[in-house]
């Protein structure tokens, strides 16, 4: 009974300690790059490139292929032993082997090697660009959850401040000393403070949704993250030229060398259609032989007719009866229809869009870092503004909290004073995480992994 009573505290103990598991920033991505969708199917991609690898080196290989067959021949049959009609049943065995190569096919098999190789080199970098996207995506999501947790911290500051106010201006009006309509200010003001933390719980309830969802979790209910502390503080890579982030991003990011694959992939794919032009050389070998279950000749009597005996054994009949047959085949391409051209004319049309998508790709990455760099300076600026605009609030609240401690402000403006507050600290709050998160782009762009808080 006690050990029953341990084991069950045991699993009461772990399934509370599972419940309560606060989810790091790296954990999160490491747990998403593993059990996201879209980079199972990236993987199942570059498992394809890999058995494409292997059917380009069969091509090289022999083909071999053997065959047998047994058959009964039921009625008027001619006696291959007499070579007279009879009626009969004759029964054979035969077996066979055929094996050819390819000697020389326009080396369309070299240049099919080659393709996959870079096929399996073009998956490598989709995955790795599918891990970025999603290490993105969990990053932006993460800091919108830290987002929605301060700013209900916020709300509920404020929640807790006014219902003191609604405490103490309610014996103000009980004692005589301020007009009921200033209580019922105050009691708007308070009912509006619980709306918007209703709206934070739901926004930050959201946020967890999402990122839960992003990380393939069922157990969305009690899924948290830990409560990080992301200061505002330069970061070394906005310091450096653009030029410079952009030529780090050039040696880091995989977009241009997907493109530069699949150009290389467009070319061979050239290559092998022009290779049908060429003639094509083929090795074959083949070796058969049979057996025969009718009764042989002996000899001959006295009366000219053939002494009949019983079969020889059957793999003596299936030695004595082999043959081999092997040889070269040439074959010379001459007309096809323009099947050959077509197909020619098709891979130079795909290698001018592949070029077309290779330049696209290195104008796609310039500007994306360079908005990405404009984008995370104008949020510094803006997180600048918010804080001046906090600070000059937070004066203004005080002042109006002196001038309605002393009975010169109505509980309406004060009131007003007290949501420009609270809007200023959520727009410092939302600022913040909005230029921390674009920092981590640029830095994503100089090779910086998204995990790192530097």
């Amino acid at each position: 009974m006690k050990k029953i009573s341990f084991i069950l505290l045991l699993l009461l103990s772990l399934s509370l300690q599972a419940q309560t598991k606060k989810w790091s920033l790296r954990e999160c991505v490491d747990y998403a790059l593993k059990n996201n969708i879209s980079i199972q199917q990236s993987d199942l991609d570059n498992r394809t490139a890999a058995i494409e690898k292997t059917a380009a080196i069969g091509n090289f290989l022999p083909k071999v292929n053997a065959n047998a067959s047994h058959s009964w021949n039921i009625g008027l049959n001619q006696n291959i032993t007499t070579g007279l009609l009879e009626n009969q049943t004759t029964q054979f065995t035969s077996a066979g082997l055929n094996a050819n190569v390819s000697i020389y096919n326009g080396l369309q098999n070299q240049y099919r090697l080659r393709r996959a190789n870079l096929s399996i080199l073009a998956a490598q970098f989709q995955l790795s660009k599918m891990k970025d996207d999603v290490s993105l995506n969990v990053a932006n999501a993460f800091l919108q959850i830290l987002f929605n947790k301060e700013n209900l911290t916020v709300q509920n500051q404020q929640l807790a401040n006014d219902e003191k106010q609604l405490n103490k201006t309610t014996e103000l009006v009980n004692a005589g000393s301020i007009p009921r309509g200033d209580l019922l200010d105050v009691k708007a003001t308070v009912a509006n403070d619980k709306q918007k933390v209703v709206t934070a719980e739901n926004s930050l309830f959201i946020s967890k949704l999402s990122l839960a969802q992003l990380l393939q979790l069922e157990d969305f209910q009690t899924f948290d993250i830990l409560d990080t502390d992301y200061e505002v503080k330069p970061s070394v890579v906005m310091t450096e030229k653009p030029e410079a982030i952009l030529e780090k991003a050039k040696q880091e990011r995989v977009e241009l060398k997907i493109a530069k694959t699949n150009l290389d992939i467009a070319q061979k794919d050239i290559k092998i259609a022009k290779g049908a032009y060429q003639p094509s050389v083929t090795g074959f070998y083949s070796f058969s032989s049979r057996v025969s279950y009718s009764d042989r000749i002996l000899g001959i009597d006295g009366n000219g007719n053939p002494i009949l005996g019983n079969p020889l054994p059957f793999f003596d009949q299936f030695s004595r009866n082999k043959g081999h047959n092997f040889g070269v085949q040439l074959n010379i391409p001459i007309f096809n229809g323009f099947a050959t051209k077509n197909n020619v004319d098709r891979y130079k049309i795909a290698y001018d869009r592949s070029k077309i998508a290779s330049k696209q790709a290195d104008l796609d990455l310039e500007r994306n870092v360079y908005t990405a760099i404009t984008n995370a300076r104008g949020a510094l600026n803006v997180y600048e503004s918010s804080k001046t605009a906090l600070e000059a609030r937070t004066e203004a609240l005080n002042y109006a909290k002196e001038k309605y401690d002393v009975g010169l402000m109505n509980s309406f403006d004060f009131n007003q004073s007290q949501t420009l507050f609270v809007n200023a600290q959520s727009e410092v709050l939302r600022t913040k995480f909005d230029y921390i998160f674009k920092v981590k782009v640029v830095e994503f762009y100089f090779g910086i992994p998204i995990t790192e808080n530097k």
